[in-house]
């Protein structure tokens, strides 16, 4: 594995004078979402065309919907693959054990963070997400191209990592213990839509939305401190443990990445998401008036 130098939040002066390194690789891994609150439907689409029109120098496109997605009678959306697929999908894109990573999208990073948590899942450590995006990029007029990458040939040697993900079983212990300082669970959804129903005895940190984590004038992450403060303002840094979740899997990848790069390292997802949760009639929800 390469030396340990790419940050969790990559700024774009970093990358710009790092993409002629050959251990290097760029990825987009755009979607285009688009989300009715009132009918709870989502309508997602992997960018690649866009990407193929124009993109940051060197890049590869990842399909985040399909090839990183398990879509053999999935019971939910964006279930993680299995490892050995992860690993295939990552060799024929051209990154393996020792590629240093960094992930961007034409977004508010949450679809980069997916792509993040998904490699560290998988014990790939070399990851950071471009703080920013695309939009960042083309605002501040850095270089682009239209040109196809060159895949190199690699070896990826897939690592599961259990700390990184959470599941239903282990939510319900964390939310049904008053007492205990295992962990704390946080719902990334923005505040109308975890009012409108969430996860009982979990807290609001927003991804997205109002009073987000994301500067939604400059697309960039919160300081480190700011972040931390958000967390810490709901009482969420004393336990052990911290779990992230919303609606199908995207916005909680972005909290946990945040969360990350403020200094809470054990902070995992949980990967079955609120559209998991609620199809589970045993299972407790709640609603804020």
């Amino acid at each position: 594995m390469a030396n340990k130098d790419i940050p969790t939040l990559v700024e774009p002066d970093w990358l710009e004078k790092r993409l002629d390194d050959p251990d290097l690789c760029v990825v987009d891994c755009s979607v285009d979402l688009t989300y009715d609150i009132e009918t709870g439907e989502a309508e997602c689409s992997p960018l690649q065309d866009k990407w193929e029109e124009s993109h940051i120098p060197g890049s590869i496109f990842v399909d985040l919907m399909v090839d990183l997605s398990e879509t053999k009678d999935p019971d939910y959306a964006f279930q993680l693959p299995d490892p050995e697929d992860f690993a295939a999908e990552m060799e024929s894109v051209g990154i393996g054990s020792d590629t240093r990573v960094v992930v961007y999208d034409n977004a508010s990073n949450e679809w980069a963070a997916r792509f993040w948590w998904m490699l560290r899942v998988f014990g790939h450590d070399q990851v950071g997400v471009l703080n920013g995006g695309w939009e960042r990029w083309t605002n501040e007029d850095r270089s682009t191209s239209s040109k196809g990458p060159t895949i190199s040939d690699v070896t990826f040697i897939p690592e599961y990592n259990p700390d990184f993900v959470a599941d239903k079983k282990e939510v319900l212990s964390y939310i049904s213990d008053e007492n205990t300082d295992e962990a704390h669970v946080v719902c990334a959804l923005p505040p109308d839509e975890y009012k409108l129903i969430h996860i009982p005895n979990t807290k609001n940190v927003p991804a997205i939305g109002e009073s987000a984590l994301v500067d939604a004038k400059t697309n960039t992450y919160l300081s480190e401190n700011e972040i931390r403060n958000r967390f810490n303002e709901v009482g969420v840094t004393e336990s052990d443990r911290l779990v992230t979740y919303c609606g199908g899997e995207i916005a909680s990848t972005s909290a946990a990445l945040a969360a990350y790069a403020s200094g809470i390292e054990n902070v995992a997802v949980y990967n079955g998401a609120l559209e998991e949760w609620r199809s589970d009639s045993s299972l407790p929800v709640a609603t804020t008036d």
